[in-house]
């Protein structure tokens, strides 16, 4: 993205009024000045000063501020008034956005951009009054989200220690989604053997008729979880459909079909077996394919991430861990901002979050564990 002189109109902050200082004028006691200096004519002294009024050309300004990080920027603008107004610009702060959106490992449900702000052309008329790119940086950044996390009260950890004293079962999450059965990597079983990550705390003794008790995990804290692993069909089916690079059918769910207006909607229904963990679980682990060479049919996915979180089916505010997924680091991945547009997870009332996350290594999935913990933790004090 090439950064441009704004059109004319466009109104410059004035030089701050250090700029036009002369030396040795700051106050009484400065030393006096050199004599070279005293030297010079009235005019010589007016002709050297002259480059200290002119502030440097705005396009110019705005490249050499481009190569600045974002937090740099924001230090600068505290500097003066002049800096703070010349920071905010908005060209240059939609540079940053797009530049650094395909870069994040997460998103939430705070702190998504609108769509429409890096999916149209930009118009400084129109743009300056819809956005404040500054604004939408600094909101949907995972620095900004993690130094806000930080600067919560400290009381809500004494708040989880306590209800943990108080609690007898670990919370439980469903797990599914096309990226437990496409990859090349099973995430499951890489959980399942790695206990430098991930721990594994045994098989519990809640059984779900036809889906079993699923398998307990022990967090970095000390604190306990329970994952129900829900598969689309066997073993051997998905086995086949990988080798042949064909679409299992998901016995998950069945179809049906409405009217919405003159369109037909896609629209599914759990099965029995798959309902009653819907009515037990605290929240819910979709793993998406976000492997970029693959086909991937979002609207589908969407239909059947609504009929697992249909609030019919439980409290409608548990929480949705997306792990935006891809075999090994190596691969080409579709960029979890992206990823949560597409999956139109905005459309969602519960919080959710996307976070990125390789199942030949785990990396990303003990933040996304974490968050999902948090939100489960805070709904059930509610």
């Amino acid at each position: 993205l090439r950064l441009r002189r704004p059109r004319a109109g466009l109104r410059r902050p004035a030089p701050p009024a250090a700029w036009a200082r002369m030396p040795g004028a700051a106050h009484d006691a400065s030393p006096p000045p050199p004599r070279c200096w005293q030297a010079q004519t009235a005019g010589e002294r007016t002709a050297a000063a002259e480059p200290l009024h002119r502030p440097p050309l705005i396009d110019v300004q705005l490249n050499i501020l481009s190569f600045l990080s974002p937090q740099d920027l924001c230090h600068l603008g505290s500097t003066s008034c002049y800096w703070r107004a010349a920071v905010q610009d908005p060209l240059l702060w939609r540079y940053f956005l797009l530049r650094d959106l395909p870069l994040w490992a997460s998103v939430d449900w705070k702190s998504l951009p609108d769509v429409e702000v890096f999916n149209k052309a930009f118009s400084e008329e129109s743009d300056n009054a819809l956005y404040d790119y500054m604004a939408v940086y600094k909101k949907s950044c995972p620095q900004s989200r993690r130094s806000l996390k930080s600067s919560r009260p400290r009381y809500g950890a004494v708040t989880s220690f306590l209800q943990s004293l108080v609690t007898q079962t670990e919370p439980r999450f469903a797990m599914f989604g096309p990226g437990l059965e496409e990859l090349d990597n099973s995430l499951v079983q890489k959980m399942m053997t790695c206990p430098e990550i991930l721990l594994v705390a045994g098989l519990p003794q809640r059984q779900i008729h036809g889906i079993g008790s699923g398998v307990s995990f022990q967090f970095n804290n000390n604190q306990k979880f329970n994952i129900l692993t829900l598969y689309s069909t066997t073993s051997v089916e998905r086995r086949r459909a990988r080798e042949e690079q064909a679409v299992a059918v998901n016995k998950m769910f069945y179809q049906e079909n409405s009217i919405v207006g003159n369109q037909q909607a896609m629209h599914y229904s759990v099965i029995a077996q798959v309902k009653k963990v819907c009515e037990v679980v605290d929240g819910f682990i979709y793993v998406a394919n976000a492997e970029a060479h693959k086909k991937h049919d979002r609207q589908e996915e969407l239909a059947r991430i609504l009929a697992m979180t249909d609030p019919a089916l439980g409290p409608p505010n548990r929480p949705l861990l997306v792990l935006s997924c891809v075999s090994h680091v190596d691969v080409k991945r579709i960029p979890c901002v992206y990823m949560a547009h597409q999956l139109q997870l905005n459309l969602l009332r519960q919080p959710w979050m996307v976070q990125d996350t390789v199942a030949a290594s785990l990396a990303g999935l003990i933040n996304g564990i974490e968050w999902l913990l948090e939100e489960a933790n805070c709904k059930n004090a509610q």
